[in-house]
């Protein structure tokens, strides 16, 4: 089968290394020179991955099979759609189904609609709402989260606390968000621990794949700055740590029930529904949902599939999806990003040494005739997998402080001190500490 991929990032790398696992050809349309996809692709071409008019050119002279869109702004910006216009079809939501992603209130009131039990208190503000009303409705709230009504790259959200200090910073923000978008969802802070279930679905079935835990802070110890994602661990039981399989029935059934919403909103969505969710002393609660899988999160899972992936995206697209079956595997991935990041990143010339038995999966670089280039984001996913985490950490960890040049990496991520703070938070939550 021939198959257009769209991105460039370590995500993409890992649906690529898939695809060719499934006996694709790889056409590869990428904002810039991955290393990783371009060594087995069969041909790629450089550009806008925004850009959806050249994207369906390429694909008219590459006549692929089907296409596989891997980052959110191409399907925000309705690629699928237009691709299907040409008769492509997609493992990928239209633009109208991605409002999963690209509208937090668009989600929110989904579920509002449909009463579906899953979202914190919130409300939406315009930039015509009146400051008392934002003060007022911080006030009843007291700790809070602000989060702009579209496509943030993951480092949009700020919450009371952290990032917010007081009501007078909140609505500040809010007048910032107003200058770009058309609307914020103020929403309760809630407590607990975050994990990332993304589920696969034709429209009528939905399979989730093993759950995950993604490190967003940029440092050790869950300190800095909100990042794209500096790593993400999974175990080799399909559960996490503070997790019982209760808890995942619970986000499975959210995830179902959004998507028959969705169904009779819209049509069926074909793709991820990539569900981030928090377990709280009240149960599982939303805190919003992706329409493609995660980054760093896919590379955890789409290394574990042992059904053939190709398969996976033909059924979802002919709407046959009925099974996927992973190993039962613990994973650790740790990114190599470039100094300085996500605030002052520093790019520059890096040395990325054969990293078996760890998987590498290149994201945010150039590969040039001197050889590979950070840009400003992240540049490298090491994943190690192993029957336990401990052995899982190692490979990861051995990997990604062998790479050379002005870059750092989160050593914590997947080590037995980090998951034993989140089983004691998880503990003094549930019995009110």
């Amino acid at each position: 089968m021939k198959v257009l991929l769209v991105g460039s990032g370590a995500r993409e790398n890992a649906i690529s290394d898939a695809l060719i696992a499934g006996q694709a050809d790889v056409f590869a349309f990428m904002s810039n020179r991955n290393p990783g996809i371009c060594r087995y692709c069969r041909k790629f071409e450089i550009g806008d991955v925004k850009d959806v008019l050249s994207i369906c050119k390429f694909a008219l002279a590459s006549k692929p099979d089907l296409a596989v869109i891997g980052p959110e702004a191409p399907l925000a910006a309705g690629v699928v759609d237009e691709l299907h216009k040409i008769g492509v079809s997609c493992f990928g939501p239209t633009r109208e189904l991605a409002q999963l992603e690209s509208s937090k209130s668009f989600t929110r009131c989904l579920l509002e609609k449909y009463n579906i039990n899953a979202s914190p208190e919130f409300r939406i503000f315009t930039r015509k709402s009146p400051e008392a009303e934002i003060r007022s409705f911080l006030r009843d709230l007291g700790e809070y989260v602000i989060k702009p009504d579209g496509l943030t790259g993951g480092k949009g959200v700020k919450v009371f606390g952290e990032h917010i200090d007081n009501d007078d910073d909140a609505v500040d923000y809010c007048n910032e968000i107003f200058g770009n978008n058309s609307s914020v969802v103020i929403e309760e802070k809630l407590d607990g621990e975050e994990f990332s279930l993304q589920s696969i679905t034709d429209g009528k079935t939905v399979i989730d794949c093993p759950p995950v835990q993604d490190h967003k802070r940029a440092f050790d110890n869950d300190i800095g700055a909100n990042t794209g994602g500096m790593g993400s661990y999974g175990c080799e039981d399909h559960l996490l740590p503070f997790l019982k399989r209760e808890h995942i029935d619970h986000a499975h059934n959210i995830t179902v029930q959004v998507a028959s919403a969705l169904k009779k909103e819209i049509g069926p969505y074909k793709g991820v529904m990539y569900g981030g969710f928090i377990l709280t002393k009240k149960g599982v609660r939303l805190i919003e949902y992706n329409a493609r899988f995660g980054d760093p999160e896919a590379m955890n899972v789409i290394p574990l599939m042992k059904t053939n992936f190709v398969d996976v995206c033909n059924a979802v697209i002919n709407s046959e999806l009925h099974k996927i079956e992973f190993r039962k595997l613990a994973s650790v991935c740790k990114y190599v990003v470039p100094e300085g990041y996500p605030e002052n990143p520093r790019p520059g010339r890096i040395e990325v040494p054969a990293s078996a038995p760890a998987l590498t999966f290149y994201a945010a670089v150039d590969e040039k005739a001197d050889g590979i280039y950070a840009t400003k984001s992240r540049a490298v996913g090491f994943v190690g997998m192993a029957p336990g985490i401990e052995e899982a950490e190692r490979i990861a960890e051995q990997a990604a402080s062998r790479v050379k040049g002005f870059v750092f990496h989160r050593k914590d991520i997947g080590t037995r001190a980090l998951l034993q703070k989140r089983i004691a938070h998880m503990k003094g939550i549930m019995e009110g500490k």
